[in-house]
């Protein structure tokens, strides 16, 4: 009766466990939505961006600005984008390997999240700032952010600014990356139409427009990398906890099995014991 009694606390124990990860799915799956939705919102805003450089960098060559200048230095800083809390995947895992695959001696780093912090720290490597976001994300703190970048890049500490996060793809696929922030590339190539032209008109001129534009772009390419990884995080932590519920129910059923089986071969027992025993009283 001992290996019943153990079953059945196991039993109980995994089924507190589905419950408790039902909830976390359930709540994962409602950040989700959200999350999706500011992440695919902001695409188009993004693109629209891109499309105004690009127009700048091919039709106004004079045009120059302090954050487009090309340095030849390897000093890089990057922008590390991660979760606070864990029971996601392997999001946070995944985006480390190509964090210590790309870093070199002369990388530092502004982390945004807990998990990467610490493994950073852990590692030795120089961590000049930390920030939180909240969730939903909200733009004045992508702005902060890139406030900070922007100047590190301006001061001249660094030659190159990047940003490494997890990009959102669906529900079962996040793509981690590292993507170049400072000194901006304005994007370049034909448009996605072939007769898609486009005939600005900059007022006062190219160079002011374009250093008004370029904070906002960053500061937009920030928000943007920020809603992605968020998207990514709920993601990734509804469909693990839907895996660990499914796994624990898998486990109930071959515990309760096991149980049965246990139970029934004691039922057997006793019944055999009582019947030798009434055959020797006759």
């Amino acid at each position: 009766m001992a290996n019943l009694r153990d079953i059945r606390r196991r039993i109980k124990s995994v089924k507190n466990t589905a419950q408790i990860t039902r909830a976390m799915q359930l709540v994962a799956a409602a950040k989700m939505k959200k999350a999706q939705d500011q992440a695919l919102a902001g695409r188009d805003y993004s693109k629209q961006l891109s499309s105004v450089l690009q127009d700048i960098s091919e039709g106004y060559s004079d045009a120059t600005h302090p954050l487009l200048e090309i340095r030849e230095g390897a000093r890089e800083l990057v922008l590390v984008i991660s979760t606070d809390k864990g029971l996601c995947g392997a999001i946070n895992t995944n985006l480390a390997r190509i964090v210590r695959a790309k870093s070199t001696p002369a990388t530092d780093f502004v982390t945004c999240g807990r998990k990467l912090r610490v493994m950073l720290e852990k590692l030795g490597s120089t961590i000049i700032a930390d920030f939180s976001a909240k969730d939903p994300i909200v733009f004045a703190e992508a702005r902060s952010i890139a406030n900070l970048l922007s100047k590190k890049f301006l001061d001249g500490d660094y030659d190159r600014v990047s940003i490494a996060y997890n990009r959102f793809v669906n529900t079962m696929s996040q793509v981690p990356e590292i993507v170049q922030l400072l000194p901006v590339v304005p994007p370049t190539g034909a448009s996605e139409k072939a007769d898609e032209t486009h005939e600005f008109i900059f007022e006062p001129s190219p160079s002011d427009v374009l250093s008004a534009i370029l904070p906002l772009y960053i500061n937009y390419r920030v928000f943007q990398a920020l809603v992605e990884a968020r998207a990514s995080e709920h993601s990734a932590r509804m469909v693990a906890m839907k895996s660990a519920t499914d796994n624990a129910k898998k486990f109930i059923k071959e515990l309760t099995l096991e149980y049965n089986k246990l139970r029934q071969g004691a039922i057997t027992s006793e019944l055999l014991e009582i019947t030798t025993a009434m055959k020797a009283m006759e």
